[in-house]
């Protein structure tokens, strides 16, 4: 079974380029209700290469839920909250002012500052100081935004995040790390064999991934702290698509033997392998529920492939997509309640998003090549892979389909996107 190929991009509504990332960033559409925000420029911030305002800007803009006013020309701008000309916010119907500082401080590091002011209550929201290192710079401001995200929508942020994806450049593979928006990216691995199926551990130390440099697949586990790296499953036949169970103690992953795949779960230290479904079907892409009580799988089982889940103890599983001919790649949202995959609509292969109390099911992207959705850790967004003048692309969609997202790279293909947890 040929599983997922995904999507082409679409009209832009607001168009914004965010310039000097590794992947550059075209974001369309936002919320019919944006909260209007002022981002102001922090005391001092030439201290520092990147300008911690102009992140948190980028990020609030990229949610698609906040109206970031511009700043630039006006006098006199706060850097404090006693600052603050209330009038002058409100006038331009802010309902909300940040203001910061960066300060050097001994050992070559930095004090940040930084408060989230309510306009027309004229009373703080949040504060926050930091002691970082110039390499720390990025990451604080996408904690400040999702600390502003997380105020003004009652919703956690997933600014602070990171990505993993493959690139293929030539007939060079890498596995790459990069912070949410693009930025730092970082080679993890890379051959001259595929790599695929990259897999987050739940606290975002390691990766798991299939490598083919040994001239057949064979599930690895790499440590993103020590750099080193361990063999999870290099048993007979092929290894394929690991997935990690919420509590990172165990990994369900694909062995095929002859034609058939069948789903397995194995320690984390590669011991106690275990079969969870047996059949004469092609049986793969296991994902566990955010409870870890049960796996969801693609399998043709049916005659085409759809999505069925079978408890972790086993037992006979039960299919879970009715709807089209041809549904595959599950992926859960953190909270468990949505679940999206691709679908095969009318022979063009889509980001599906289904809702498990009611059953309901809708439609997010609008392309035709489009393929392994991934939710960020807040749920609100899916990142997937999508192929753009026939060279593969990520490309993002809120949850709620109104927002929508492409990261580009000029060098190379990208594919197999994989949102990883929040840092701490």
């Amino acid at each position: 079974m040929k599983l997922n190929k995904l999507i082409a991009f679409l009209a832009s509504l607001l168009l914004t380029s965010v310039s000097n990332a590794a992947l550059d960033i075209d974001i369309s559409g936002g919320s019919s209700q944006q909260i209007p925000i002022a981002v102001v420029p922090f005391g001092n911030s030439a201290v520092t290469k990147d300008s911690i305002s102009d992140i948190i800007n980028a990020d609030l803009r990229r949610s698609g839920l906040f109206k970031v006013l511009e700043t630039r020309g006006m006098a006199n701008l706060p850097t404090t909250p006693a600052q603050i000309k209330y009038a002058e916010w409100l006038a331009l119907q802010s309902q909300a002012v940040t203001v910061g500082s960066v300060d050097p401080i001994a050992g070559g590091r930095f004090k940040v500052s930084f408060q989230l002011m309510d306009v027309l209550k004229q009373t703080q929201l949040a504060g926050m100081d930091y002691q970082i290192t110039p390499s720390q710079v990025r990451t604080t401001a996408h904690k400040i935004a999702d600390i502003i995200y997380q105020k003004l929508t009652g919703e956690p942020g997933a600014f602070a995040s990171r990505i993993a994806y493959i690139t293929k450049i030539g007939k060079r593979y890498a596995l790459q790390v990069a912070d949410a928006d693009g930025f730092n990216p970082q080679t993890v691995v890379s051959s001259n064999e595929p790599i695929i199926s990259p897999a987050w551990s739940p606290d975002g130390t390691k990766l798991a991934y299939v490598s083919f440099e040994k001239k057949k697949p064979i599930i690895y586990v790499q440590s993103l702290t020590s750099g080193s790296r361990e063999v999870l499953a290099n048993f007979k036949g092929n290894n394929s698509a690991p997935s990690w169970s919420p509590d990172g103690s165990k990994l369900a992953i694909v062995l095929t033997y002859g034609a058939n795949s069948q789903v397995h779960t194995i320690n984390a230290n590669g011991s106690d392998l275990k079969l969870i479904t047996k059949s004469n079907a092609i049986d793969t892409e296991p994902v566990f529920s955010p409870d870890g009580s049960h796996i969801y799988f693609t399998s043709d089982r049916g005659g085409k492939p759809q999505i069925y889940k079978v408890s972790l103890s086993g037992g006979t599983p039960s299919r879970v997509t009715f709807e089209g001919s041809y549904n595959v790649s599950p992926k859960f949202s953190p909270d468990g309640k949505l679940l999206a995959y691709i679908r095969n609509d009318g022979g063009k292969f889509k980001v599906a998003i289904q809702d498990m109390a009611s059953g309901q099911v809708q439609m997010l992207s609008e392309g035709s090549q489009d393929e392994s959705p991934s939710f960020a850790p807040n749920g609100r967004v899916i990142l997937y892979a999508t192929k753009v003048r026939g060279r593969g692309a990520l490309a993002a969609v809120s949850s709620d389909g109104k927002v929508r997202q492409r990261l580009n790279d000029a060098a190379g293909d990208l594919r197999e996107p994989a949102w990883g947890p929040l840092l701490n």
